[in-house]
Protein backbone atom coordinates (compact mmCIF):
# COMPACT_ATOMS: atom_id res chain seq x y z
CA UNK A 1 0.00 0.00 0.00
CA UNK A 2 1.60 3.44 -1.14
CA UNK A 3 2.40 5.61 2.36
CA UNK A 4 2.90 9.25 2.09
CA UNK A 5 6.47 8.73 4.34
CA UNK A 6 9.32 10.17 2.19
CA UNK A 7 6.98 12.80 0.40
CA UNK A 8 8.35 16.50 1.07
CA UNK A 9 6.59 19.15 2.94
CA UNK A 10 5.73 20.65 -1.04
CA UNK A 11 4.26 17.41 -2.44
CA UNK A 12 2.03 16.44 0.31
CA UNK A 13 0.31 19.92 0.55
CA UNK A 14 -0.17 20.00 -3.30
CA UNK A 15 -1.99 16.74 -2.62
CA UNK A 16 -4.33 17.66 0.31
CA UNK A 17 -4.77 20.67 -1.46
CA UNK A 18 -6.02 19.26 -4.80
CA UNK A 19 -7.83 16.88 -2.81
CA UNK A 20 -5.47 13.94 -4.16
CA UNK A 21 -4.53 12.54 -0.29
CA UNK A 22 -6.42 13.12 2.92
CA UNK A 23 -4.31 14.99 5.87
CA UNK A 24 -5.68 12.62 8.13
CA UNK A 25 -3.80 9.61 6.02
CA UNK A 26 -1.17 11.27 5.79
CA UNK A 27 -0.55 11.78 9.50
CA UNK A 28 -1.78 8.60 9.76
CA UNK A 29 1.75 7.36 7.66
CA UNK A 30 4.03 9.11 9.56
CA UNK A 31 2.72 8.36 13.03
CA UNK A 32 2.69 4.57 12.46
CA UNK A 33 6.37 5.45 11.21
CA UNK A 34 7.45 6.75 14.29
CA UNK A 35 5.90 4.53 16.44
CA UNK A 36 7.93 1.51 14.29
CA UNK A 37 11.02 4.25 14.20
CA UNK A 38 11.73 6.32 16.66
CA UNK A 39 12.70 3.31 19.66
CA UNK A 40 15.89 3.27 17.92
CA UNK A 41 16.86 6.87 17.70
CA UNK A 42 14.85 8.79 20.47
CA UNK A 43 13.65 12.23 18.39
CA UNK A 44 10.75 12.90 19.97
CA UNK A 45 9.86 13.81 23.68
CA UNK A 46 6.22 13.16 23.24
CA UNK A 47 3.95 12.07 20.04
CA UNK A 48 0.27 13.37 19.54
CA UNK A 49 -0.97 10.43 18.23
CA UNK A 50 -4.59 11.17 18.96
CA UNK A 51 -4.74 14.63 19.06
CA UNK A 52 -2.42 14.44 15.69
CA UNK A 53 -5.56 12.51 13.56
CA UNK A 54 -8.19 14.85 15.29
CA UNK A 55 -6.59 18.24 13.66
CA UNK A 56 -5.74 16.35 10.70
CA UNK A 57 -9.43 15.69 10.68
CA UNK A 58 -10.40 18.99 11.01
CA UNK A 59 -7.54 20.22 8.25
CA UNK A 60 -9.82 17.72 5.36
CA UNK A 61 -12.82 19.62 6.65
CA UNK A 62 -11.56 23.20 5.73
CA UNK A 63 -12.72 24.93 2.93
CA UNK A 64 -10.08 26.83 2.11
CA UNK A 65 -7.36 24.31 1.77
CA UNK A 66 -6.16 26.30 -1.73
CA UNK A 67 -4.73 28.74 1.06
CA UNK A 68 -2.96 26.34 3.05
CA UNK A 69 0.65 26.08 1.97
CA UNK A 70 1.33 23.48 4.68
CA UNK A 71 -2.19 21.39 4.59
CA UNK A 72 -2.06 18.37 6.44
CA UNK A 73 1.55 18.37 6.73
CA UNK A 74 2.83 16.39 9.80
CA UNK A 75 5.16 18.99 11.62
CA UNK A 76 7.04 18.32 14.85
CA UNK A 77 8.33 21.30 16.94
CA UNK A 78 11.28 21.57 19.60
CA UNK A 79 10.17 20.92 22.93
CA UNK A 80 11.24 24.58 24.46
CA UNK A 81 8.13 25.77 22.63
CA UNK A 82 4.76 25.86 23.63
CA UNK A 83 2.29 23.59 22.11
CA UNK A 84 -1.11 23.90 24.11
CA UNK A 85 -1.86 20.69 26.12
CA UNK A 86 1.29 19.84 26.59
CA UNK A 87 4.11 20.67 28.79
CA UNK A 88 6.88 22.63 27.60
CA UNK A 89 9.89 20.55 28.88
CA UNK A 90 13.04 22.44 28.07
CA UNK A 91 15.34 19.35 27.39
CA UNK A 92 15.09 19.03 31.43
CA UNK A 93 13.21 17.31 33.70
CA UNK A 94 13.84 20.10 36.41
CA UNK A 95 12.99 22.87 34.01
CA UNK A 96 10.13 21.68 32.47
CA UNK A 97 6.78 23.98 32.81
CA UNK A 98 3.34 23.24 33.52
CA UNK A 99 0.58 22.24 30.81
CA UNK A 100 0.88 25.25 28.17
CA UNK A 101 -3.03 26.70 27.80
CA UNK A 102 -2.27 28.08 24.46
CA UNK A 103 0.53 27.65 21.30
CA UNK A 104 3.35 29.64 20.82
CA UNK A 105 3.15 31.98 18.20
CA UNK A 106 4.83 30.21 15.11
CA UNK A 107 3.50 27.39 16.36
CA UNK A 108 -0.28 28.78 15.96
CA UNK A 109 1.13 30.13 12.70
CA UNK A 110 2.05 26.46 11.71
CA UNK A 111 -1.14 25.16 12.59
CA UNK A 112 -2.85 28.57 10.74
CA UNK A 113 -0.79 27.43 7.16
CA UNK A 114 -2.42 23.74 7.81
CA UNK A 115 0.50 22.23 9.44
CA UNK A 116 -0.66 19.11 12.35
CA UNK A 117 1.31 19.02 15.11
CA UNK A 118 2.86 15.15 15.56
CA UNK A 119 4.78 15.67 18.49
CA UNK A 120 7.37 17.37 20.45
CA UNK A 121 11.27 16.85 19.63
CA UNK A 122 14.16 16.12 22.15
CA UNK A 123 16.96 18.56 22.98
CA UNK A 124 19.68 18.84 25.76
CA UNK A 125 18.85 20.83 28.91
CA UNK A 126 18.17 24.50 28.18
CA UNK A 127 19.13 23.96 24.96
CA UNK A 128 23.31 24.64 25.79
CA UNK A 129 24.86 22.18 24.12
CA UNK A 130 25.53 20.38 20.41
CA UNK A 131 24.51 16.85 21.53
CA UNK A 132 21.04 15.79 22.38
CA UNK A 133 20.85 13.39 25.15
CA UNK A 134 19.86 13.07 28.97
CA UNK A 135 19.80 10.81 31.88
CA UNK A 136 17.30 8.49 29.46
CA UNK A 137 19.72 8.19 26.75
CA UNK A 138 21.05 10.13 23.99
CA UNK A 139 19.38 10.62 20.22
CA UNK A 140 20.95 9.25 17.53
CA UNK A 141 21.83 10.23 14.54
CA UNK A 142 20.26 8.33 11.71
CA UNK A 143 23.34 8.41 8.98
CA UNK A 144 25.39 6.44 11.95
CA UNK A 145 23.77 5.93 15.00
CA UNK A 146 26.73 6.03 17.27
CA UNK A 147 27.19 9.65 16.37
CA UNK A 148 25.27 12.31 17.53
CA UNK A 149 22.26 14.32 15.32
CA UNK A 150 24.16 17.88 16.72
CA UNK A 151 22.16 19.98 19.29
CA UNK A 152 20.12 21.59 20.35
CA UNK A 153 17.42 20.87 17.63
CA UNK A 154 18.94 17.02 17.42
CA UNK A 155 15.86 15.70 18.02
CA UNK A 156 14.21 17.64 15.02
CA UNK A 157 17.38 17.19 12.88
CA UNK A 158 16.93 13.65 13.82
CA UNK A 159 13.57 13.22 12.94
CA UNK A 160 13.69 15.09 9.47
CA UNK A 161 16.43 12.86 8.17
CA UNK A 162 14.73 9.72 9.01
CA UNK A 163 11.84 10.65 6.93
CA UNK A 164 9.45 10.49 10.52
CA UNK A 165 8.59 14.09 9.32
CA UNK A 166 8.42 15.84 6.49
CA UNK A 167 9.78 19.01 8.20
CA UNK A 168 10.64 20.03 11.38
CA UNK A 169 10.64 23.53 13.58
CA UNK A 170 14.02 24.42 15.86
CA UNK A 171 15.73 27.33 17.30
CA UNK A 172 19.16 29.00 17.02
CA UNK A 173 20.80 30.85 19.70
CA UNK A 174 24.67 29.79 19.29
CA UNK A 175 23.96 27.34 16.31
CA UNK A 176 21.26 24.98 17.20
CA UNK A 177 19.78 25.10 13.77
CA UNK A 178 22.54 24.79 11.73
CA UNK A 179 25.04 22.61 13.89
CA UNK A 180 22.23 19.62 13.49
CA UNK A 181 21.42 20.58 9.80
CA UNK A 182 25.10 20.13 8.90
CA UNK A 183 25.52 16.76 11.25
CA UNK A 184 22.17 15.39 9.43
CA UNK A 185 22.50 16.35 5.81
CA UNK A 186 19.70 19.12 5.95
CA UNK A 187 18.48 22.69 5.14
CA UNK A 188 18.65 24.59 8.26
CA UNK A 189 18.11 28.43 8.26
CA UNK A 190 18.14 30.59 11.12
CA UNK A 191 16.61 33.70 9.85
CA UNK A 192 18.06 37.30 10.70
CA UNK A 193 16.89 39.30 14.06
CA UNK A 194 13.35 40.35 14.39
CA UNK A 195 12.03 38.44 11.14
CA UNK A 196 10.32 35.83 13.47
CA UNK A 197 9.05 36.37 16.61
CA UNK A 198 10.85 34.66 18.99
CA UNK A 199 9.95 34.67 22.75
CA UNK A 200 11.64 31.95 24.40
CA UNK A 201 13.20 32.13 27.66
CA UNK A 202 13.76 35.12 29.64
CA UNK A 203 15.19 37.24 27.52
CA UNK A 204 15.18 35.37 24.01
CA UNK A 205 19.09 34.56 24.83
CA UNK A 206 20.00 38.51 24.91
CA UNK A 207 18.15 38.46 21.43
CA UNK A 208 20.61 35.72 19.84
CA UNK A 209 17.64 32.86 19.53
CA UNK A 210 16.04 32.86 16.33
CA UNK A 211 12.79 30.24 15.32
CA UNK A 212 13.87 28.02 12.06
CA UNK A 213 12.72 25.42 9.97
CA UNK A 214 15.02 22.06 8.86
CA UNK A 215 14.06 20.10 5.63
CA UNK A 216 15.30 17.77 3.01
CA UNK A 217 14.58 20.51 0.45
CA UNK A 218 15.35 24.36 0.00
CA UNK A 219 11.65 24.52 -1.11
CA UNK A 220 10.16 23.13 1.88
CA UNK A 221 12.56 25.20 4.03
CA UNK A 222 11.31 28.24 1.71
CA UNK A 223 7.72 27.32 2.70
CA UNK A 224 8.77 26.78 6.71
CA UNK A 225 10.35 29.90 6.43
CA UNK A 226 7.64 32.17 5.31
CA UNK A 227 4.72 30.86 7.82
CA UNK A 228 6.88 31.78 10.58
CA UNK A 229 7.53 34.78 9.52
CA UNK A 230 3.85 35.26 8.22
CA UNK A 231 4.62 35.98 4.88
CA UNK A 232 2.87 34.55 1.77
CA UNK A 233 5.21 31.82 0.19
CA UNK A 234 6.70 33.36 -3.20
CA UNK A 235 8.66 31.32 -5.89
CA UNK A 236 12.15 31.40 -5.03
CA UNK A 237 14.10 32.84 -8.15
CA UNK A 238 17.70 32.11 -8.73
CA UNK A 239 20.09 34.68 -7.78
CA UNK A 240 21.51 36.75 -10.93
CA UNK A 241 25.67 36.80 -10.47
CA UNK A 242 26.62 37.10 -7.08
CA UNK A 243 30.07 38.17 -5.59
CA UNK A 244 30.79 35.84 -2.45
CA UNK A 245 33.36 36.14 -0.04
CA UNK A 246 34.93 32.58 0.34
CA UNK A 247 36.43 31.78 4.47
CA UNK A 248 38.20 29.26 5.83
CA UNK A 249 38.78 31.35 9.47
CA UNK A 250 37.95 30.00 12.26
CA UNK A 251 35.99 32.27 14.90
CA UNK A 252 37.76 30.08 17.27
CA UNK A 253 42.22 30.99 17.53
CA UNK A 254 43.65 27.08 17.23
CA UNK A 255 40.46 25.55 15.99
CA UNK A 256 40.62 24.89 11.93
CA UNK A 257 38.74 22.93 9.78
CA UNK A 258 39.77 19.45 8.66
CA UNK A 259 40.18 18.07 5.39
CA UNK A 260 36.26 16.68 5.16
CA UNK A 261 35.12 20.22 5.92
CA UNK A 262 37.44 22.33 4.11
CA UNK A 263 36.40 20.10 0.59
CA UNK A 264 33.43 20.75 1.41
CA UNK A 265 34.02 24.60 0.98
CA UNK A 266 36.03 23.91 -2.18
CA UNK A 267 33.02 22.20 -3.29
CA UNK A 268 30.57 24.81 -2.12
CA UNK A 269 32.84 27.92 -3.85
CA UNK A 270 32.59 24.95 -7.41
CA UNK A 271 28.74 25.13 -7.25
CA UNK A 272 28.78 28.80 -6.74
CA UNK A 273 30.98 28.90 -9.90
CA UNK A 274 28.93 26.44 -11.70
CA UNK A 275 25.54 28.62 -11.01
CA UNK A 276 27.52 31.73 -12.54
CA UNK A 277 28.53 33.71 -9.51
CA UNK A 278 32.09 35.09 -8.48
CA UNK A 279 34.59 33.91 -5.34
CA UNK A 280 36.73 35.40 -3.56
CA UNK A 281 38.69 34.63 -0.57
CA UNK A 282 38.15 37.29 2.36
CA UNK A 283 38.03 36.56 6.17
CA UNK A 284 35.92 38.17 8.35
CA UNK A 285 38.24 39.70 11.67
CA UNK A 286 37.17 37.79 14.48
CA UNK A 287 38.05 39.69 17.61
CA UNK A 288 39.13 37.72 20.56
CA UNK A 289 36.67 39.82 22.70
CA UNK A 290 33.91 38.44 20.34
CA UNK A 291 34.44 34.61 21.96
CA UNK A 292 34.98 36.16 25.16
CA UNK A 293 31.88 37.73 25.14
CA UNK A 294 30.29 35.44 23.14
CA UNK A 295 30.79 32.35 25.98
CA UNK A 296 29.46 35.02 28.43
CA UNK A 297 26.49 35.20 26.32
CA UNK A 298 25.96 31.46 26.54
CA UNK A 299 26.46 31.23 30.30
CA UNK A 300 24.56 34.36 31.47
CA UNK A 301 21.68 32.89 28.87
CA UNK A 302 21.73 29.48 31.07
CA UNK A 303 21.53 31.48 33.92
CA UNK A 304 18.95 33.79 33.25
CA UNK A 305 16.60 31.25 31.57
CA UNK A 306 17.45 29.21 35.12
CA UNK A 307 16.28 31.83 37.34
CA UNK A 308 13.06 32.75 35.08
CA UNK A 309 11.95 28.79 35.63
CA UNK A 310 12.41 28.80 38.93
CA UNK A 311 14.59 26.09 38.54
CA UNK A 312 17.07 25.01 41.56
CA UNK A 313 20.37 24.90 40.17
CA UNK A 314 21.09 21.66 42.75
CA UNK A 315 17.91 19.46 40.37
CA UNK A 316 20.02 19.95 36.99
CA UNK A 317 22.66 18.36 35.33
CA UNK A 318 26.45 18.20 36.50
CA UNK A 319 27.45 19.84 33.05
CA UNK A 320 24.26 22.30 33.35
CA UNK A 321 24.93 23.27 37.26
CA UNK A 322 28.18 24.51 36.24
CA UNK A 323 27.39 26.65 33.29
CA UNK A 324 24.63 28.93 35.16
CA UNK A 325 26.87 29.35 38.19
CA UNK A 326 29.40 30.64 36.42
CA UNK A 327 26.60 32.64 33.97
CA UNK A 328 25.41 34.09 37.30
CA UNK A 329 28.52 35.36 37.55
CA UNK A 330 29.05 36.48 34.34
CA UNK A 331 25.92 38.68 34.22
CA UNK A 332 26.81 40.44 37.79
CA UNK A 333 29.97 41.17 36.69
CA UNK A 334 28.65 42.99 33.56
CA UNK A 335 30.18 40.75 30.89
CA UNK A 336 27.53 40.51 28.69
CA UNK A 337 27.05 44.05 27.12
CA UNK A 338 24.21 44.93 24.26
CA UNK A 339 26.90 47.33 23.04
CA UNK A 340 29.25 44.45 22.13
CA UNK A 341 26.71 42.87 19.99
CA UNK A 342 25.74 45.73 18.60
CA UNK A 343 29.27 46.77 17.70
CA UNK A 344 29.91 43.41 16.04
CA UNK A 345 26.89 43.55 13.80
CA UNK A 346 28.16 46.88 12.70
CA UNK A 347 31.52 45.16 11.93
CA UNK A 348 29.67 42.10 10.67
CA UNK A 349 27.61 44.48 7.92
CA UNK A 350 30.59 46.44 7.19
CA UNK A 351 32.50 43.20 5.98
CA UNK A 352 29.73 42.84 2.83
CA UNK A 353 30.31 46.33 2.10
CA UNK A 354 33.93 46.76 2.62
CA UNK A 355 34.56 43.62 0.88
CA UNK A 356 31.93 44.49 -1.99
CA UNK A 357 30.47 41.19 -1.57
CA UNK A 358 26.73 39.77 -1.16
CA UNK A 359 27.14 36.75 0.93
CA UNK A 360 30.05 35.00 2.72
CA UNK A 361 30.86 30.89 2.40
CA UNK A 362 32.09 29.47 5.29
CA UNK A 363 32.89 25.32 6.77
CA UNK A 364 29.24 24.48 8.59
CA UNK A 365 31.33 22.36 11.12
CA UNK A 366 35.27 22.13 12.05
CA UNK A 367 35.31 17.95 12.34
CA UNK A 368 33.02 15.14 12.52
CA UNK A 369 30.08 15.26 15.02
CA UNK A 370 30.89 13.82 17.97
CA UNK A 371 29.70 10.04 19.93
CA UNK A 372 25.92 9.96 20.97
CA UNK A 373 26.26 8.37 23.94
CA UNK A 374 26.87 10.23 27.56
CA UNK A 375 27.43 13.88 27.45
CA UNK A 376 24.64 14.43 29.70
CA UNK A 377 26.65 12.69 32.34
CA UNK A 378 30.49 14.31 31.54
CA UNK A 379 31.77 16.86 32.91
CA UNK A 380 31.30 20.94 32.21
CA UNK A 381 34.52 21.33 30.55
CA UNK A 382 34.49 18.26 28.57
CA UNK A 383 30.74 19.28 27.04
CA UNK A 384 32.48 22.75 26.38
CA UNK A 385 35.49 21.52 25.09
CA UNK A 386 34.14 19.42 22.52
CA UNK A 387 31.68 21.60 21.21
CA UNK A 388 33.51 24.58 20.60
CA UNK A 389 35.96 22.36 18.50
CA UNK A 390 33.65 20.62 16.89
CA UNK A 391 31.11 23.49 15.89
CA UNK A 392 32.60 26.72 16.54
CA UNK A 393 31.62 28.60 13.30
CA UNK A 394 27.81 29.26 13.52
CA UNK A 395 27.86 31.72 16.97
CA UNK A 396 29.38 34.92 15.73
CA UNK A 397 26.36 35.20 13.30
CA UNK A 398 23.73 34.89 15.97
CA UNK A 399 25.97 37.55 17.89
CA UNK A 400 25.30 39.57 14.90
CA UNK A 401 22.17 38.80 14.31
CA UNK A 402 22.68 38.11 10.70
CA UNK A 403 21.08 35.50 8.57
CA UNK A 404 22.61 32.05 7.81
CA UNK A 405 21.50 29.01 6.18
CA UNK A 406 23.57 25.66 6.27
CA UNK A 407 23.10 23.55 3.38
CA UNK A 408 24.68 19.66 3.08
CA UNK A 409 27.11 19.69 -0.46
CA UNK A 410 27.93 15.63 0.06
CA UNK A 411 29.43 12.93 1.95
CA UNK A 412 32.49 12.52 4.61
CA UNK A 413 34.69 9.89 3.64
CA UNK A 414 32.67 8.21 6.83
CA UNK A 415 29.93 8.24 5.20
CA UNK A 416 28.42 11.64 7.33
CA UNK A 417 26.76 14.33 5.34
CA UNK A 418 29.28 17.64 4.97
CA UNK A 419 27.80 20.70 4.74
CA UNK A 420 28.72 24.42 4.15
CA UNK A 421 27.41 27.63 5.56
CA UNK A 422 25.90 30.69 3.55
CA UNK A 423 25.82 34.17 5.73
CA UNK A 424 24.17 37.23 4.93
CA UNK A 425 23.51 41.22 5.24
CA UNK A 426 20.30 41.82 7.30
CA UNK A 427 17.37 40.62 5.15
CA UNK A 428 19.17 37.81 2.96
CA UNK A 429 16.89 35.20 3.80
CA UNK A 430 15.60 34.59 0.70
CA UNK A 431 18.49 35.40 -1.39
CA UNK A 432 20.28 32.97 1.00
CA UNK A 433 17.56 30.00 0.31
CA UNK A 434 17.69 30.41 -3.76
CA UNK A 435 21.76 30.13 -3.44
CA UNK A 436 21.25 26.61 -1.80
CA UNK A 437 18.27 26.14 -4.57
CA UNK A 438 21.16 26.24 -7.20
CA UNK A 439 23.29 24.17 -5.09
CA UNK A 440 20.29 22.01 -4.72
CA UNK A 441 20.09 21.94 -8.39
CA UNK A 442 23.58 21.71 -9.51
CA UNK A 443 24.53 18.68 -7.21
CA UNK A 444 21.73 17.22 -5.68
CA UNK A 445 22.21 14.99 -2.45
CA UNK A 446 20.35 12.42 -0.52
CA UNK A 447 17.20 13.65 1.08
CA UNK A 448 17.06 10.76 3.99
CA UNK A 449 19.78 9.02 5.70
CA UNK A 450 20.77 5.37 3.82
CA UNK A 451 17.77 3.11 5.05
CA UNK A 452 15.72 5.83 5.66
CA UNK A 453 12.44 6.14 5.86
CA UNK A 454 12.35 2.17 6.30
CA UNK A 455 8.84 1.88 4.31
CA UNK A 456 7.66 2.10 0.75
CA UNK A 457 7.80 5.57 -1.03
CA UNK A 458 4.92 7.51 -1.90
CA UNK A 459 3.70 7.33 -5.34
CA UNK A 460 2.32 10.75 -6.06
Amino acid sequence: MPTWVGATAKQIARAVRRGDASATQVVADHLDHIARSDGELAAFRAVRGGEAIVEAEKVDEQDDLANLPLAGVPIAVKENTAVAGLPTWNGSVAARTAIAEDDHEVVRRLRGAGAVIVGVTRMPELGLWGSTDDETGPTRNPWQPERTPGGSSGGAAAAVASGLVPIAHGNDGLGSLRIPAACCGLVGLKPGSGVVPCQLGAEDWFGLTEHGILATTVADAAVGFAVLAGRRPDKLVPPQRLRVAVSLRSPVSGVRPDAPNTDAVTTGARLLAAAGHDTVTADPVYPTSLGLRGIATWLAAAARDAEAAGVDPRDLQRRTRRHVRLGDWAYRRGYVRESDRTAWRERSIRFFTDNSVDLLLTPALAATPPPADGWASRSWRANMATNIRYAPYAAPWNMAGLPALVVPVGLRPDGLPVGVQLVGPPGSELLLLGVAGQFEMTEPWPRHAPGWPRVPQPTA
